[in-house]
């Protein structure tokens, strides 16, 4: 026994010290010292003749300090003893090509093809060394070649990679889809990579020919998956109606479930396409027979309601009630209804009697943590802060490092925040910052970055406390107040840090009430006011929405969004400006 466990050692030492020598001798490699590399590799190849790995390191060394006969000597020798070996032709015709022995090097690289008539089964090695030293053409036709002697492989995977470092996309589509034909498991994996090609811009050459070599492989060999990833595609260009039509179809041929509807329901939704979004939820609550799935579906319904500003939506809130009653089942509905009738129709007392009542018969935890941090936005709109902060931090404790914990966290900067106390709302902010969910951290960012750049200095006013109060009163929806509060800081404040930002805020506002001349006086004054400020890119940006959705004036919107494209490169709003100018210039990239 204790020979054996002796045994056990020795070998475990032995790999360690194996391991810890390649690693050196890697770094040896990439630091350029191939002298003292080539000691390494030339040691562990001695004891591992069979590992790929380290000849292929040794012949790069000897490769690199100009040894190619020593190479050259090397290969030979292996070659004559392993000749079924082909892929060590690829090493020594590389070799020759090295020292511009193209013919030779050609020689070689035929025997290594040529070696798959007898062993289909090197055909992964050979592809994989011939796509490592750059001879893209070889490797594919030795990934081609190998599949055709042996139908249990499949290196579709890598052709397609092969041909998408060539720029050849209409090669490389086919060889994805052929692989999905194979093995349907595969969907995903061909998603990820197909989306490093494609854009949300449906006239992209590249998005076309995606769609059109997904058709033809439709036309030739009919298959549910096709339609899976033809709505994949029009989703990724935002085409939410043409992705909904492929939904139906599959679901009218399988009748399996209406998962893929309700995600696409979803993403349509937090798009803002919103007569998309409520085609697909409209279609599972007129479709399905659950009473969970008809509530989930009406949830949204009722949120594209509020998003709408629908003049029915209340009497929409009172049918869906009447329905599904106001029970457990009807939790997140009810949690938007108090939203609507609180932020749009001014009814706080009403929302908070529906929470409260919510509040006794919700049995989840995290149930009850939605509703207390809605009873919460309410208590502060209510001007009730104290309140609200003793909900948000109950959430705190009770979920830790859950992301409703995280929201409660920045709930409680931001009432701090509105009640002036900005020390407090820094440290909450300062932890939210590396939020694992980044619509946290990136607001609690901004709302950092607000407090720090226009915090008073020596006690000196900044106009931070008033600028605070006109984000509250924005946040109550008195927007008139907010803007008037806001005017007051761009005078009393005039030439501070906080103008800039006073000034954006109220045109932002404007927008709100249809004030669009007066909101553009505004972006202009930012601009003019800071032309190196940090809000420069966002007034641009602002300003090009404005007149291509509410003006209608193309024209000057294209103007918007080119200074984005040509003079703020590194603009977070850079992507979507350049598709929307390429739109409205009517480019077919």
């Amino acid at each position: 026994m204790k020979n054996f466990i002796f045994l056990i050692f020795i070998t475990i030492t032995s790999i360690s010290y194996t391991q810890n020598d390649y690693l050196l001798g890697e770094n040896y490699y990439r630091e350029g010292e191939y002298e003292k590399a080539t000691q390494i590799f030339t040691k562990l190849y001695s004891k591992n003749p069979f590992n790929t790995s380290y000849l292929s390191r040794l012949i790069s060394c000897y490769q690199e300090t100009d040894q190619f006969l020593k190479a050259e000597n090397l290969l030979k020798s292996i070659i004559k003893k392993n000749p079924k070996r082909g892929f060590l032709h690829v090493f020594l015709g590389y070799n020759y090509q090295r020292q511009q022995f193209n013919n030779l090097a050609k020689n070689h690289y035929n025997l290594a093809l040529n070696s798959l008539d007898k062993n289909a089964n090197s055909g992964g090695i050979i592809g994989r060394i011939f796509k490592d030293y750059n001879l893209l053409d070889n490797s594919i036709l030795a990934y081609e070649k190998a599949m055709s002697q042996n139908k249990n492989v499949n290196y579709s995977f890598q052709i397609a990679q092969i041909y998408g470092e060539k720029g050849d996309f209409k090669k490389m589509f086919e060889a994805y889809i052929n692989l999905v034909d194979k093995t349907e498991t595969y969907l995903s994996l061909v998603k990820r990579y197909t989306s490093k090609y494609l854009t949300d811009d449906a006239e992209n050459e590249v998005n076309i020919l995606f769609r059109k070599t997904l058709l033809r492989k439709s036309a030739s060999n009919p298959k549910d998956i096709w339609n899976v990833l033809l709505s994949w595609l029009f989703t990724q260009q935002k085409d939410y109606r043409k992705a909904l039509t492929q939904e139906k179809a599959l679901y009218q041929r399988s009748q399996a479930d209406l998962g893929a509807i309700f995600d696409l329901g979803k993403i349509a939704f937090e798009n803002k396409n919103y007569e998309e979004a409520k085609e697909c939820f409209t279609f599972i609550n007129q479709t399905t027979k659950l009473s969970e799935e008809k509530i989930a579906a009406n949830l949204f319904i009722a949120k594209i309601a509020v998003a709408t500003n629908s003049t029915d939506t209340e009497n929409l809130f009172k049918s869906l009630f009447k329905e599904f009653g106001k029970n457990i089942f009807t939790l997140k509905l009810q949690v938007v209804y108090a939203d609507f009738l609180t932020f749009s129709k001014n009814k706080p007392n009403e929302a908070k009697a529906i929470l409260e009542h919510a509040l006794q018969f919700s049995q989840s935890k995290f149930d009850k943590a939605r509703i207390k941090l809605k009873l919460g936005d309410i208590l502060v709109f209510t001007g009730s802060y104290n309140k609200a902060l003793i909900y948000f931090s109950q959430i705190q404790t009770q979920l830790k490092n859950h992301e409703l914990a995280q929201k409660a966290r920045f709930k409680v900067a931001q009432t701090s925040y509105f009640k002036g106390d900005f020390i407090w709302a820094k440290a909450q902010l300062k932890v939210l910052k590396g939020s694992t969910t980044q619509l946290i951290a990136n607001d609690a960012l901004e709302l950092f970055l607000t407090i720090t750049d226009n915090e008073p200095v020596d006690s000196i006013p900044s106009g931070l406390k008033q600028y605070s109060k006109a984000a509250l009163l924005a946040f109550q929806n008195k927007t008139q107040q907010a803007i008037d509060t806001l005017r007051v800081i761009n005078k009393k404040f005039k030439g501070q840090p906080i103008e800039d930002e006073a000034l954006f805020k109220q045109a932002k506002l404007l927008i709100k009430q249809n004030n669009f001349d007066a909101a553009i006086i505004n972006l202009e004054k930012v601009i003019t006011l800071k032309p190196e400020g940090i809000l420069i890119d966002d007034a641009y940006y602002e300003l090009a929405e404005l007149y291509k959705n509410h003006l209608k004036n193309t024209e000057k919107a294209s103007e918007y969004y080119q200074k984005i494209i040509f003079d703020y490169s590194s603009s977070i709003f850079l992507v979507d400006a350049r598709k929307k100018y390429r739109r409205i210039r009517g480019d077919k990239v």
